[in-house]
């Protein structure tokens, strides 16, 4: 019978080495954001245009109150369109998740990473004293690892 699971002993990470990496080192900081007052249709012509697949939604203090996604976004189409109802009145605030998680800024890159494929999430915001600061997306986890690539792996 062949060994299950087996991790060795694991070496204490040095200082400046890949295990040391934060999410903040790689999260965008220069994020496109919605107001909840906003239209669905506005978000829809701003994601498309910007070529993203959602962002998170501020009040006037730039503190975090839901996301917006493409798919909540799909879903409001399929709605209007099953009840055949107009879209230039529906906002955002009506269709956002608002229930979002955030992470830490000083999480370890690899643990978001691992957080990304347990939550099933395509971003996570990151907020300081309330305030949203940042944004970590999984293609920002892919760009960390292929600039990693070239500094630790063999």
């Amino acid at each position: 019978m062949g060994i299950k699971n087996y991790i060795g002993k694991r070496a204490k990470p040095k200082k400046g080495s890949s295990e040391n990496i934060k999410v903040s080192d790689y999260m965008s900081r220069n994020l496109i954001t919605f107001k909840p007052e906003q239209t669905v249709l506005e978000v829809m012509n701003t994601l498309i245009k910007k070529k993203i697949s959602g962002g998170p939604v501020v009040n006037d203090n730039y503190e975090l109150v839901g996301i917006i996604s493409e798919g909540d976004c799909i879903k409001e189409i399929s709605n209007s369109r099953y009840h055949n109802l107009p879209m230039e009145e529906i906002k955002v605030e009506d269709h956002m998740i608002k229930e979002v998680e955030t992470i830490d800024g000083e999480m370890n890159l690899f643990d978001a990473a691992e957080k990304f494929l347990r939550d099933k999430r395509r971003r996570f915001p990151i907020c300081e004293h309330g305030k949203l600061v940042g944004q970590i997306s999984q293609k920002d986890v892919l760009k960390a690892a292929l600039e990693l690539k070239g500094n630790s792996w063999k």
